[in-house]
C-alpha cells in the first residue's frame, strides 16, 4: 500500500507524464466569492493527510458532528419537508396548508405579508396595496385561530418566518394551542426571530438593536420554561446569502449573530446548556453541489467547537447545529423559468447530502410570483423523489471520505474562521450593524458577483449564455383581489369593535409598564393577544418605549 508521501510523488509523475498530454482548464476558481483559492484538477489522500478521523470527522451523533447531528440520520427519520406558504387571508392560507399536508408535507412554514412583518394591521389604509401580497396577513389572534383551524397543533410543527414581531406571533401561537387544549410542553415549532440579520439583509426591523435583543432573549427564556419543544429562534444565514453575501459571509455572520444571542441569555444568569439545544439555524443552498455540502459539514464541526470551547457547553445537544435549509431564491431566473426546476433539484440534493434537518424547495416560478398549487406541489415532489427514489438516504453522509469533499470542508472552515476573526477585530455584531459595516461588506461581495454574472465569467444558463430566442412561459402574477382586501379590512375593524376594549386597554398599559422595566415581556404579550389586541397596537405601544431603528448611512 502506498504511503501518502508516495501518493503525492505519484500524482506529480501522473501530472507530468499523463495529464500534461491533454488540454484542460488550468485555473478553476471555487464559487467561494472573495476567497483566494484554486480547485485542483485531482485530489488524493495526500491532500487530506492532516485530517485526524476521530478528532475532525468522527461519527454521526457524536462530537464534532461533521457527519451529522443524529446517529442514524435519514435511515432513522427523513428530514422534515416544510414548504413555505402563505398568501391573501388566513382562510386562503389555511386551505393551502391543508392541501400541502394532504400532499405529504411533514411540517408547516408560514409566510407573512410585508405589513404584518413591519407591525401594521390590515385595516391601515396606508399599506392596503401590500396586504396579503407576499404572505398571509395576520393582525389579531382571530387571524391565527383561522390560520390553524382544523390543524391539530400537537401533531404538526410550524415554522414562522417572522422577526420584528416574533414575540407577538409566538404569543398568538401559544394562545391558539391553549384554545385547542394542547399541552404547552407538546407544542412544537420555530420562530425565525433573528433580528440582527434584518438590519443588514431584509429590512423588516422595527426597534433598535438593544430592545430587539431583549425581546429575543425574552422568547428564548420563555420557551425554555414554558414551551420546551419550541425553537425560539432560527438564526438565519439564508437571507444574507439571498441578499448577495458569499457562502463564507453567510456562515460567519450567522455564527457571530448566534454568539450574540447566547451572550444576551447567559447574561441573565442562565446556564447555556438549559437553552442552547433549542437554537436552530437556516441556510440557503445554491447550485454548486460540493461547496454547499462541504459548507454544511464544516459549519456543524465549527459550531460544535464554538459551543464547547467558547461557551463551555457540556451537553452534546447544545453543540448540535440543527439546520432548516432552503433553495436560494437569488439563484432563480425570470428568463426560461423552467430551468429553475433543475437548479432547485441541485439545491435540494445539496441540502440532503449535507445533512439538513428540514428543507424547503421553492417553486420554480417564485422569481415571478407566489406559487400556484401546481408549482408548490412540484417543489414538494422534488424532495419526495430525492427521498424515495434517488438512494442518497441509504447511508449517512455518503460524500464523506471523498478527498475533494474533505479538503473542501477543511478549506471552508478555515476561511470562515479567518473571516470571523476579521469581523471581531472591528467590533461585535451590534456595533457592526449599527455602523453599517456588515451592510457594506455584503454590498462589496454582491457587486463582485453581479459583475461576474454580467461579464459572463460566471455562466448562468439561459440568462447570460445559451439563451433561447423563444418567448418565456407566460406566468400569472398573483394579485390580491380588491374585494378580499376590503373584506379583510372590515374583519379586522370588526374584531377591534367587538372585543372587550377596556380589557384591551388595560393589557396595553400593563405591557407598556413591563417594557419600561426589565421583566420578561412574553407573559404580558400572551395576555394582550388573548384580549384580541392587534399587532399594530402592540407595536405602537412598544415603539413608545423602545423607539425605532434608523438605517445608517454607508
Amino acid at each position: 500500500m502506498l504511503k501518502k508521501e508516495e501518493i503525492a510523488k505519484e500524482k506529480k509523475r501522473w501530472e507530468k507524464e499523463v495529464l500534461s498530454k491533454q488540454s484542460y482548464k488550468k485555473d478553476v476558481k471555487p464559487m467561494l466569492t472573495g476567497v483566494e483559492a484554486n480547485v485542483d484538477v485531482l485530489y488524493t489522500p495526500s491532500d487530506v493527510d492532516d485530517i485526524d478521523y476521530k478528532k475532525d470527522i468522527g461519527f454521526p451523533g457524536e462530537y464534532p458532528f461533521t457527519r451529522g447531528v443524529y446517529p442514524s440520520m435519514y435511515r432513522g427519520r427523513l428530514w422534515s419537508m416544510r414548504q413555505y406558504a402563505g398568501f391573501d387571508t388566513p382562510e386562503e392560507s389555511n386551505k393551502r396548508y391543508k392541501y400541502l399536508l394532504k400532499q405529504g408535507n411533514t411540517g408547516l412554514s408560514v409566510a407573512f405579508d410585508l405589513p404584518s412583518q413591519m407591525g401594521y394591521d390590515s385595516d391601515n389604509e396606508e399599506i392596503e396595496e401590500e396586504s396579503g401580497r407576499v404572505g398571509v396577513a395576520v393582525s389579531t389572534l382571530r387571524d391565527m385561530e383561522v390560520l390553524f383551524d382544523g390543524i391539530p397543533l400537537e401533531k404538526v410543527t410550524t415554522s414562522f418566518t417572522i422577526n420584528g414581531i416574533a414575540a407577538v406571533i409566538l404569543a398568538m401561537y401559544v394562545a391558539v394551542g391553549d384554545k385547542q387544549g394542547v399541552d404547552r410542553k407538546k407544542l412544537g415549532g420555530t420562530i425565525q426571530n433573528d433580528i440582527l440579520k434584518e438590519y443588514a439583509a431584509r429590512g423588516t426591523y422595527i426597534y433598535p438593536p438593544a430592545p430587539s435583543l431583549r425581546l429575543v432573549a425574552d422568547t428564548i427564556e420563555y420557551c425554555m420554561n414554558e414551551v420546551p419543544r419550541f425553537n425560539p429562534i432560527s438564526i438565519s444565514g439564508g437571507h444574507y446569502r439571498s441578499g448577495g453575501a458569499s457562502l463564507i459571509q453567510e456562515v460567519a455572520f450567522t455564527l457571530l449573530n448566534a454568539g450574540t444571542y447566547i451572550k444576551a441569555v447567559v447574561k441573565r444568569g442562565i446556564d447555556v446548556d438549559r437553552f442552547a439545544s433549542r437554537l436552530s439555524f437556516l441556510f440557503a443552498n445554491q447550485c454548486n453541489l460540493f461547496e454547499e455540502v462541504a459548507r454544511l459539514r464544516a459549519t456543524r464541526r465549527l459550531w460544535a467547537k464554538i459551543m464547547k470551547e467558547q461557551f463551555h457547553a457540556k451537553d452534546p445537544k447544545s453543540m448540535m447545529f440543527r439546520v432548516y435549509s432552503a433553495g436560494c431564491g437569488d439563484m432563480l431566473s425570470h428568463a426560461e423559468p423552467e430551468n429553475n426546476i433543475v437548479r432547485l433539484t441541485l439545491m435540494t440534493l445539496a441540502g440532503v447530502l449535507g445533512g439538513a434537518q428540514s428543507y424547503f424547495t421553492p417553486a420554480y416560478d417564485e422569481a415571478y410570483a407566489l406559487p400556484t398549487e401546481k408549482t408548490a406541489r412540484l417543489g414538494l415532489r422534488t424532495q419526495q423523489i430525492i427521498a424515495y427514489e434517488s438512494g442518497v438516504t441509504n447511508t449517512i453522509d455518503p460524500l464523506g471520505g471523498s478527498y475533494y469533499v474533505e479538503w473542501l470542508t477543511n478549506k471552508i472552515e478555515d476561511e470562515i474562521v479567518k473571516y470571523m476573526k476579521f469581523l471581531e477585530k472591528r467590533g461585535d455584531m451590534v456595533k457592526l450593524v449599527e455602523t453599517g459595516f456588515i451592510q457594506s461588506e455584503m454590498a462589496r461581495i454582491a457587486f463582485e458577483k453581479t459583475k461576474n454574472k454580467m461579464s459572463g465569467e460566471k455562466i448562468f444558463v439561459g440568462v447570460n449564455k445559451f439563451k433561447s430566442e423563444a418567448d418565456n412561459e407566460a406566468i400569472q402574477i398573483h394579485q390580491a383581489d380588491p374585494a378580499i382586501v376590503e373584506k379583510r379590512k372590515a374583519d379586522v375593524k370588526k374584531i377591534k369593535q367587538e372585543r372587550d376594549n377596556e380589557k384591551a386597554d388595560r393589557c396595553l398599559k400593563e405591557l407598556k409598564k413591563a417594557a419600561q422595566g426589565d421583566q420578561n415581556l412574553m407573559p404580558f404579550l400572551l395576555e394582550t393577544v388573548k384580549a384580541y389586541v392587534s399587532v399594530e397596537e402592540i407595536v405602537d405601544t412598544l415603539k413608545g418605549v423602545f423607539g425605532e431603528f434608523a438605517e445608517p448611512k454607508i
